[in-house]
């Protein structure tokens, strides 16, 4: 099974009604539940951890997860609200206005979370999840935890604007960074946490810890990049053609692709990711570039069902 762990919240999507009036949309999202839905859409065992409210927004958020066929059973549950991100779009570009504070994602605490079943083979992370506390300590601390007897992915998937204690949040990645199998990140992402004029190639040595197994860099409409154990540049993924309605959730659906083909492939274990073969990543980056090119093709965060990659 794999674990995502992180947020859940509504996307306020702008919308034009009758008489041209502005109003917004609510539906699910979330870097961490888009990634959920994506992979238990493609047919791989997944549950969510995360704190959901009991508001009428949370309902919502657990009837998606559970009409998706993700597992909840690990979902923690308070009064508090749901964070709301305010959407717009530019281009088809996302820029979010996040209202998070007090939320019930963002108020969940290590002792919440109970012991993880022993089918859990690896734990995802990532996310607006890791930068406010108590929950971003409350995941770092989780993956701490786990990562010595489970696979751990990490896609900080950096929000810039949500940023409130830049040096703490630099610091809790730093941890998640060291004790990660695998990393994603945009090339924006990598010019975040490694500023300065390098190439990609550069940059991801200066980032990668020793237990990195596997570091992936997506760079847009260009191909993207795995970088094995060393640093070394094992495989390159061109983009899939697709007529683009909007970003939204594009890179979570890779990720999911990406993690589904690893389980498909029985390389989800702590010893088969450190000896993973060009072969393998290859096919895992042409899954994740081919689902997300689905999801570009269609408003939001939409992810593909198994059976849509058939067609």
């Amino acid at each position: 099974m794999i674990v995502t762990c992180g947020e859940a919240l509504i996307d306020m999507i702008p919308m034009t009604g009758k008489n041209d009036q502005q109003g917004f949309l609510p539906l699910v999202g979330g870097a961490i539940f888009n990634t959920a839905i994506g992979l238990a859409r493609l047919g791989a065992e997944t549950a969510m951890l995360s704190g959901i409210s009991t508001d009428l927004f949370g309902e919502q958020l657990v009837e998606a997860l559970q009409e998706s066929h993700v597992n909840t059973d690990l979902l923690v549950r308070s009064s508090s609200p749901t964070t709301l991100a305010f959407v717009q779009l530019t281009n088809g570009n996302a820029s979010y206005t996040f209202y998070d504070e007090n939320s019930a994602g963002r108020s969940i605490q290590l002792a919440d979370i109970t012991a993880l079943p022993d089918s859990v083979e690896c734990l995802y992370f990532g996310g607006i999840s890791l930068i406010s506390e108590p929950g971003a300590e409350a995941y770092c601390q989780l993956a701490e935890r786990e990562a010595n007897n489970r696979v751990v992915m990490l896609d900080p998937n950096i929000r810039p604007g949500f940023i409130v204690d830049e040096k703490a949040y630099r610091s809790r990645l730093k941890r998640m960074i060291t004790i990660a199998d695998i990393i994603k990140v945009s090339d924006e992402d990598l010019d975040w946490l490694v500023p300065g004029g390098a190439d990609v190639a550069e940059k991801v040595l200066r980032l990668r810890q020793p237990a990195n197994k596997l570091i992936v860099v997506t760079r847009g409409s260009k191909s993207c990049l795995a970088f094995g154990p060393v640093g070394v540049l094992m495989a390159e993924q061109p983009v899939e053609k697709a007529n683009i309605v909007d970003t939204v959730g594009a890179g979570d659906t890779f990720n999911s692709g990406f993690l589904c083909s690893f389980a498909e492939q029985g390389c989800m274990h702590k010893e088969s990711v450190a000896d993973l073969s060009v072969e393998q990543v290859s096919q895992a980056l042409q899954y994740g570039a081919k689902v997300a090119a689905v999801t570009v093709s269609r408003a939001g965060a939409n992810p593909p069902w198994a059976w849509e990659l058939c067609k």
